[in-house]
């Protein structure tokens, strides 16, 4: 049986190395704890946390501000890309 410590660490590796590779982009992330979801920039990866400009997420007070997020509690995201899907902006549903 492979060494479950390297699968483990080259999942983590992976991880960071998408955000890194995805700077600039627009990405929905949902977490298990409060506040569970934001949408907005990627600014940069510091280590294993990720510098998001927030835009959107459940709080208007949370907004409009940066937010520092370990990457691995993140449990779900999505990362626009050109020519794919794009976020909605919340605020196109009012």
């Amino acid at each position: 049986m492979g060494n479950l410590n390297s699968i483990n660490e080259m999942h983590d590796q992976a991880m960071i190395d998408h955000f890194i590779n995805h700077i600039g982009e627009r990405v929905i992330c949902f977490m298990p704890s409060y506040p569970f979801m934001f949408i907005g920039g990627i600014k940069a990866v510091l280590g294993d946390v990720v510098k998001i400009d927030v835009e959107t997420t459940h709080f208007a007070q949370l907004e409009k501000r940066d937010w520092y997020i370990h990457i691995h509690n993140i449990e779900v995201f999505y990362i626009e890309r050109e020519g794919e899907i794009e976020i909605p902006k919340l605020d196109d549903f009012c």
